[in-house]
């Protein structure tokens, strides 16, 4: 009997658990001897329990922190390091390729087909070639269309275990006493409250083969709203590729956000109301050339705000969605484009009275500063950042998240909610691809 590969999978509390569930799992070829975390605060330090892990691993696998990778590969000696998380430039990649391999070990990506789960339904997944691309509000359009198809939808989203890990191995959203009850951070509430308000299902988790499973049991065809610009964990029918050209170019720089757009059948390039010609052209000439026999279709991400006139002439604190801000490397989103329309006299930096861990996050993503991210990954994080709402001196304050950002938080300053939508330029185009994909589905 051969020696078990000894393995560290680099993760961020997401990709590397549905990589070790699909590939590692009950496996006695391969021993994994911890992951790692980075990207999202809190998430090490913990034990992917042994319920979870498999008769292979009753005491569970340790999570350690990032930054002590290569104390991990000089004390445990492994085989390999598997990279399992997403949004990071290919030059980062190749940097902790080179780290690992300097430390005499292999370093790995999957393929994407050997982690895709298949379905007994049909399966529409919407991706992404960078975090804040318009994932949210195209599977919104998107469910809409199959809701006038007279099809029943369940979305599932890409995994945001903070808490529990056993307790959240499969969770079930269909109302928002479920949020409560899962204790749901704002980074989850901003993905599952959406779907919930437009009258949906979402499943969420960290076994994702048990998800769909019970999803499919309620499903007429299943959405895949993926995170960051990770790729599906299922076989879809149809692959959807968000491209940003407010990020020109970043679809062939980052990883794995160039294998889905390599991959997708259909590009949409939103945000074109707020893009120039030129990076709009740019997008599609590396469509033409990465993956010609992709649709290519553009789409406008029109920005809505209530009351408006409390916002006129008056000076605004902008909430944008956090993961846009940090990792995403955005520098405004929706938040700011409602602001200049409705003719705020000017955008307050909050970074200057921000407060502990919202203070870390400037210092980690100075990018961010002049905006504040709606940071929420836990009770203290979210006291930290009702602290810093209060203590920045405006008159209103702009809440551009997914989210009703008050069911967590109270202030004492008027608030007022911004909403984006999908908007296709040529309308139609999206709902005839999804048709001939569901028929092509049919006929199998």
């Amino acid at each position: 009997m051969s020696t078990p590969r000894r393995v560290v999978i680099l993760g961020a509390a997401g990709r590397d658990f549905h990589n070790f569930n699909t590939v590692y799992r009950d496996n006695p070829d391969f021993k994994v001897l911890a992951f790692t975390a980075t990207q999202i605060p809190g998430i090490d330090e913990r034990i992917y329990p042994a319920v979870l892990a498999g008769k292979l691993y009753p005491a569970g696998i340790p999570i350690v922190p990032e930054q002590d990778l290569v104390e991990l590969i000089k004390r445990e000696k492994p085989d390999v390091a598997v990279f399992s998380y997403s949004d990071v430039t290919h030059q980062y990649v190749m940097h902790m390729a080179s780290l690992c391999i300097a430390l005499g070990v292999d370093f790995e990506l999957l393929g994407a087909d050997k982690t895709m789960i298949k379905s007994t339904v049909p399966v529409i997944a919407i991706t992404a070639v960078r975090t804040g691309a318009g994932k949210s509000q195209t599977t919104r359009y998107i469910s809409n269309i199959l809701k006038g198809l007279g099809k029943k939808v369940v979305a599932i989203r890409h995994p945001m275990p903070y808490g529990d890990l056993a307790r959240q191995a499969c969770q079930r959203f269909a109302v928002y006493s479920d949020l409560d009850l899962h204790k749901c951070t704002i980074e989850e509430r901003e993905e599952y409250e959406p779907h919930i308000d437009n009258g949906f299902v979402v499943y969420a988790g960290v076994d994702y083969e048990q998800i769909i499973r019970q999803a499919e049991k309620e499903a007429d065809v299943i959405l895949w709203d993926g995170g960051n610009n990770d790729l599906p964990f299922y076989a879809c029918d149809l692959h959807i590729c968000i491209a940003d050209p407010l990020r020109a170019g970043h679809e062939v720089l980052y990883y794995p956000g160039e294998t889905n757009f390599r991959r997708a059948s259909v590009i949409i390039i939103n945000k074109c109301d707020s893009a120039t010609e030129a990076d709009i052209q740019a997008i599609e000439a590396n469509a033409a050339r990465l993956n010609p026999k992709a649709v290519v279709i553009r789409a406008n991400s029109p920005v809505s705000c209530e009351r408006p006139e409390l916002v006129r002439g008056k000076q605004a604190l902008v909430i944008e969605d956090g993961p846009t801000l940090t990792h995403g490397s955005m520098t405004f989103g929706a938040g700011v484009v409602a602001a200049r329309h409705c003719g705020a006299a000017g955008i307050v930096d909050p970074s200057p009275y921000a407060v502990k861990s919202i203070a870390f996050t400037y210092n980690k993503y100075p990018n961010a500063k002049g905006i504040l991210p709606a940071m929420g990954y836990g009770d203290e994080q979210i006291a930290d950042l009702q602290a810093t709402i209060e203590a920045t001196p405006c008159d209103v304050v702009i809440s551009a998240t997914p989210i009703d950002i008050t069911r967590v938080l109270k202030v004492s300053k008027p608030m007022v909610r911004v909403a984006y939508e999908l908007a296709e330029q040529k309308p139609g185009n999206l709902a005839r691809q999804i048709q001939i994909a569901l028929a092509a589905k049919s006929a199998v």
